[in-house]
């Protein structure tokens, strides 16, 4: 038994487009320890949803993975057949998708829906006892009334009981990791305290794991037990998430930080990160980030760098890190 469950190695998903190659997915590393949360955080389009995908091998066409290897408790998953995998889905990682308002199919009720996810693994139950099984999730996840909304459509619940839904069909299999894709977007504050409290309590009681992906670094903060930060389809960082918030090492993780607001500190003006992620078919030569980085040089603009060892368990891509010295060299200038 290794103390990972999940280990991405040069994970490497491509679209060819009239634009030119689209590298969604670019040399990932990372890793899921058993029983805990790993945080995935960046802005819109720097590749977090389609890494997602590309572990469930959901990469829609022309994408492809080209590269790499997606170990689930030692075993590939990318070589694995169409029907191999099917087995996996669910069984053995399930996936919170964007939107539950339109992750449901609006002319089936929930209970079809969530018998429909079952019955794959679970062949030898019959119509009842696969009803039961569904209501059981429903409860599961504090769903008021079970029985009556096993027979209800996606338009009669709220946002939130939508998510719950959900988040009851991922769970429904007992997997053991779940992928959690912006599992709280649309939600109001409130509700979305409530899913995250669920899913902790969730993963208290099954000992699952769980990908958080998001670009809050708040529930990040709430969640994660480590983090991986993306930027152009790239791990820039990884640490825990305590070194993350006291200890950020790259350029691109002090934006991120810097532009929320905090109640321990008083500032005129929040830090805004200049300029936009690049596309993804025309990242620019060196570092990705160096076009909005504070601290960029001539060397950031020659070479790609790759994540180093800055300490026990916390890397960093960036030839300036540690930022204590960068910020030193800037001052001095």
């Amino acid at each position: 038994m290794t103390e990972d469950l999940l280990r991405v190695e040069g994970l490497r998903t491509v679209f060819k487009t009239s634009a030119g190659l689209v590298r969604a997915v670019d040399g990932v590393d990372l890793s899921v320890p058993r029983g805990k949360t790993l945080g995935i955080v960046g802005e819109s389009g720097c590749g977090k949803s389609m890494l997602s995908l590309s572990i469930m091998r959901l990469v829609p066409s022309p994408g492809r993975t080209v590269d790499g290897r997606v170990l689930l408790a030692g075993r590939d998953l990318l070589p694995l057949s169409a029907r191999e995998m099917r087995m996996v889905r669910g069984g053995q990682i399930a996936m919170i998708f964007q939107e539950p308002m339109t992750s449901l199919n609006p002319v089936h009720t929930v209970g079809r829906q969530l018998v429909e996810a079952m019955q794959v693994h679970s062949p030898g139950l019959n119509a009842a006892a696969l009803k039961e099984k569904a209501v059981a999730a429903l409860k599961r996840v504090r769903i008021p009334s079970p029985e009556r909304r096993f027979d209800e459509y996606p338009h009669q619940l709220s946002g939130g009981m939508r998510q719950r839904v959900m988040i009851a069909m991922a769970l429904a299999c007992e997997p053991r990791l779940l992928i959690a894709d912006e599992p709280t977007t649309a939600l109001d504050v409130t509700v979305q305290a409530q899913i995250l409290d669920l899913l902790r309590e969730l993963q208290a009681e099954t000992g699952m794991s769980i990908i958080l992906i998001t670009h809050d670094l708040g529930v990040i903060a709430e969640m994660a037990d480590e983090v991986a930060v993306m930027y152009g389809g790239q791990v820039v960082e990884r640490t825990s998430a305590r070194a993350l918030f006291e200890d950020p090492q790259h350029p691109y993780t002090l934006g991120l930080l810097g532009s929320v607001p905090r109640l321990d500190e008083s500032r005129e003006r929040l830090l805004a990160i200049d300029g936009a992620v690049p596309p993804p078919f025309a990242f620019p030569d060196g570092c990705r980030f160096h076009p909005r980085c504070p601290f960029a040089i001539q060397a950031c603009r020659e070479a790609l760098p790759p994540l180093r060892a800055l300490g026990p368990g916390h890397e960093a891509a960036c030839i300036r890190a540690p930022v204590e010295e960068a910020l030193t060299l800037e001052t001095a200038a």
